[in-house]
């Protein structure tokens, strides 16, 4: 066992390919995307306006939206057909529409007023700019007709004050205080980075001793392996999810310890779940292929940038078996929501599992694999 451990790394490190999927890629892509998502929130979102109105009401509604850091009001338009065309055009990426009659349904003490917001849905970011500035307007607009509406019924101000005010309310982000889309995903992309640049890697030294007819089925064989790969996947993930959060002003209020221990587990049933995916590569670049098909797979499987209650029961109990799924989850409780890893512990456990299911499917694949070498004939 001590002699493959020793191997592996020194195969690992002579590698250049294994050396620059390992180390490099695996401390490089955080910087990739942190770079992509480094400004999390859209300012200045150009929107056309139409308001037939052309009244104060919809004035002091457009003056307050537009005071908003996230819209900026570029155009007036005097039709919708020409406001649909700098939309298309991507001019704009929001309208606003107000009726003629948005003033007169507000003077009416049973009217209702409407006003039609278009969004953008190309990008996830320009719709959430423009629909949450404009709910906020809307809601304080709201707030002060209802009061201006009980004054005309003959209430005093502070009595309306008070009937509006019957259900005071604050919001509070929890555990993304920025409301940005980049500290929501980078956790759950630096979990997946470190399945995927590891199952990638592994395939690769597969292939490389499978074209070599290198003997690498034995069981002294799959733990010396499985040590040398844990020890540099162990100081990786220790970097990667340890220091990267602090580094990149994630939410990090996680007890280190807690995280340190989980990802032990997390490591272990990566490593022996890539070992059982690589007795069946052929070659060198089918490593490519596994890595560039399924991360997109385990990240939506995953239920972290899709929610779970959206996925067919079919994907969802198949997910399951995959290390990623738990080792997401189990990251984004203990870093950014802070739990202990006892209030984790249905992760942690199943992590432990999938380490003994994959190590006990390896050991049976490893064991068939010999034995069909050794029994198979050979050509001189």
């Amino acid at each position: 066992m001590w002699r493959d451990f020793v191997n592996e790394l020194w195969r690992i490190f002579k590698d250049p390919g294994v050396t620059v999927i390992f180390i490099v890629a695996t401390l490089a892509y955080p910087l990739i995307y942190k770079a992509v998502y480094w400004n999390e929130q859209i300012t200045d979102v150009p929107v056309a306006v139409v308001d037939l109105s052309n009244s104060p009401a919809s004035r002091d509604f457009l003056h307050k939206w537009n005071a908003s850091p996230d819209v900026k009001l570029c155009y007036t338009c005097t039709s919708m057909a020409e406001a649909e065309k700098l939309l298309r055009n991507q001019k704009v990426h929001g309208i606003i529409y107000f009726p003629r009659d948005y003033e007169k349904q507000l003077a009416d003490p049973l009217g209702q007023a409407h006003i039609s917001l278009y969004c953008d849905m190309s990008s996830f970011l320009y719709m959430k700019a423009i629909y949450l500035s404009c709910n906020q307007v809307m809601l304080e607009s709201m707030r002060n007709i209802q009061i201006d509406r009980y004054e005309q019924m003959g209430m005093g101000k502070e009595f309306a004050w008070a009937l509006v005010q019957d259900a005071p309310y604050s919001e509070t982000a929890l555990f993304t205080p920025t409301g940005g889309y980049g500290s929501f995903l980078i956790p759950a992309v630096l979990v997946l980075i470190l399945h995927q640049t590891l199952l990638f890697g592994i395939c690769m030294l597969g292939g490389t001793a499978r074209e070599e007819n290198i003997d690498q089925y034995s069981f002294h064989s799959l733990i010396g392996r499985a040590c040398a790969y844990f020890l540099i996947y162990y100081a990786l993930a220790a970097i990667l999810l340890g220091f990267f959060p602090r580094l990149f002003d994630i939410p990090h209020i996680g007890a280190i310890g807690d995280l340190l221990l989980f990802i032990v587990p997390y490591i272990l049933a990566v490593v022996f779940f890539s070992m059982c995916v690589s007795v069946f590569i052929r070659n060198r670049e089918s490593g490519l292929v596994l890595l560039i098909s399924t991360s997109l797979i385990f990240l939506f499987m995953a239920g972290i940038s899709w929610p779970k209650e959206m996925i067919p029961n079919a994907w969802l109990y198949l997910s399951y078996f995959i290390p990623y799924t738990w080792g997401a989850h189990g990251f984004i409780h203990i870093n950014s929501m802070g739990a202990s890893l006892a209030t984790t512990s249905m992760e942690y456990i199943a992590l432990w599992g999938l380490t003994a299911l994959y190590f006990v499917l390896a050991v049976g694949l490893f064991y068939s694999k010999r034995q069909r070498l050794l029994t198979a004939p050979r050509t001189y």
